[in-house]
């Protein structure tokens, strides 16, 4: 039986995950903000938590309504025959996302959403389920836009940027999912070599690995919040599970510089925990002293952008980075997210295309640069060009894209400045996304617990797949089956 889904991403990926969507064979696929609505059936809700890569969350809509007040939605959410979905032993949370000039607080929303249901469990038993604000039973989430309110499970649980493979990070890492997104922007899926010269973490490396050998991001996580449903399928989850098809040799390699030992370090540590020490090489290296590949490569980095960290000559970096790319990366193609665009002017290289992303409540922008020997104009003039038909034409439709961007923020003229720890008050206004238009607020309010299921703390191994091994489900923990493993990396 099919039935409606909603996979939330991140704003400027949602072309990304419909492509993710139309080749997973999910059908009425369309494309929202930050979101794709699609239908399939308990199957493809498993798979798209387990193998799409630019998904936040997938959610399954179970009411759909109106309502101008908030007795409104006490009186919808209450309808609902809540036995279908819980006991007076199950546990929940709601969470909520209000985007109306009626609803001011979307934390009153989600306790409008629970008192109906508890209210109902005391009318017709005495007693009630009880909250949990961390790994409930059930995990609710109410949507919100002006009076259309959507009440949804939540499938995934804890969000799908959470591999389960990072296991240290360095100041502002960038997001798994925006990572996975960024990557298959540029297109890239293992036809070259890929580098990124300032790696931190080594999260653009360890997607990019991923990508290219097939493996899905799932394969690193234990718990899904489905599979606390009452309708759970065991044996169907497992064949999604050990399903390989998509797995493939990867016949070149990714490499991760940075200047910071101890970045260098972590993303180490975070490799070897995926297992893909053999597809991804990480040294350290300042990218002044970057040479060119011998072997056809693409570069995809994220450096820093003056604002949750930086450095002492930010305008100086840049300046850098685009005299290495027009030096020493000639017939190759570099991709580079960013924020500012002071800091792009100083690359001086022309992007041969620019797709506006959010990393975070930031604006930011991805650019491509095709570098090539020579002058710009000697270049064209033998007929060549930096831009495609097909980015040409991507760029002219791109009708949200903002020709005249304006960077309120100008980078402070003392480098010392720059570097300063922002005020508590200052980091308040820039999470302030979208002020007066909405709000994100998590009912489940607290700190979350650290991840049981962290590596560490459990005695587990790195985990290395090589290329698809088979698992010994005799020999292994059968009560978490394939996602317990205890595998030696072998660099």
């Amino acid at each position: 039986m099919e039935f409606e889904m909603i996979a939330k991403t991140f704003q400027g990926l949602e072309e990304v995950l419909a492509k993710e969507l139309t080749d997973l064979g999910a059908d009425n696929i369309q494309i929202g903000r930050r979101m794709v609505s699609f239908t399939g059936n308990k199957e493809m809700m498993y798979r798209a938590n387990f193998q799409l890569r630019t998904a936040i969350k997938i959610l399954k809509p179970i009411k759909h309504f109106r309502a101008t007040s908030a007795d409104e939605v006490y009186d919808a959410i209450k309808e609902i025959d809540w036995t279908e979905y819980l006991t007076n032993e199950t546990t929940f949370a709601v969470d909520s996302v209000v985007f109306s000039n009626e609803f001011r607080h979307s934390k009153f929303v989600a306790y409008k959403v629970k008192d109906a249901i508890v209210d109902q469990f005391r009318e017709k038993t005495g007693n009630r389920p009880n909250i949990r604000i961390n790994n409930p039973d059930l995990q609710l989430h109410i949507h919100v836009a002006e009076y259309d309110c959507t009440l949804s499970l939540d499938s995934s649980g804890e969000s799908l940027h959470r591999r389960g493979y990072r296991q240290e990070s360095v100041e502002a890492p960038l997001n798994e999912v925006l990572a996975a997104g960024i990557i298959m922007l540029t297109g890239w899926h293992g036809q070259c070599d890929l580098i990124d010269p300032m790696c931190g973490s080594g999260t653009i490396a360890i997607e990019a690995a991923l990508i290219a050998r097939g493996i899905a991001p799932g394969v690193y996580r234990k718990e899904y919040a489905f599979e606390k449903w009452a309708d759970f399928d065991q044996e169907l989850f497992d064949i999604v599970y050990e399903d390989d098809s998509n797995e493939r040799p990867f016949e070149h390699h990714i490499y991760g510089y940075d200047i910071s030992r101890p970045a260098v370090a972590i993303a180490t540590t975070n490799v070897k925990a995926a297992g893909l020490s053999k597809e991804i090489t990480v040294q350290q290296q300042d990218f002044a002293n970057f040479t060119q590949p011998a072997e056809k490569s693409i570069i995809i980095t994220n450096p820093p952008y003056g604002e949750r960290i930086s450095a002492p000559d930010l305008l100086g970096l840049y300046k850098m980075i685009g005299e290495r790319l027009k030096h020493q990366f000639i017939d190759n193609e570099a991709w580079i997210l960013s924020y500012r665009e002071e800091c792009f002017d100083q690359i001086g290289l022309k992007p041969s295309l620019r797709t506006p992303l959010y990393n975070g409540s930031l604006e930011c922008e991805l650019r491509k640069y095709q570098i090539f020997s020579g002058k710009f104009n000697d270049m064209r003039a033998e007929g060549g060009d930096i831009k495609t038909a097909q980015e040409r034409r991507m760029m002219a439709d791109r009708k949200r894209f903002k020709q005249h961007r304006e960077f309120k923020d100008k980078l402070e003229e003392n480098p010392k400045e720059r570097m300063r720890k922002p005020k508590r008050d200052e980091w308040e206004d820039r999470r302030d996304f979208k002020k007066g238009k909405g709000e994100h607020r998590d009912f489940r309010k607290g700190g979350e617990k650290e991840d049981r299921r962290d590596f560490r703390k459990e005695g587990g191994k790195s985990f290395d797949r090589g290329f698809r091994k088979p698992f010994d489900r005799k020999g292994g923990n059968n009560k978490f089956g394939k996602r317990y493993f205890d595998n030696n990396d072998e660099d």
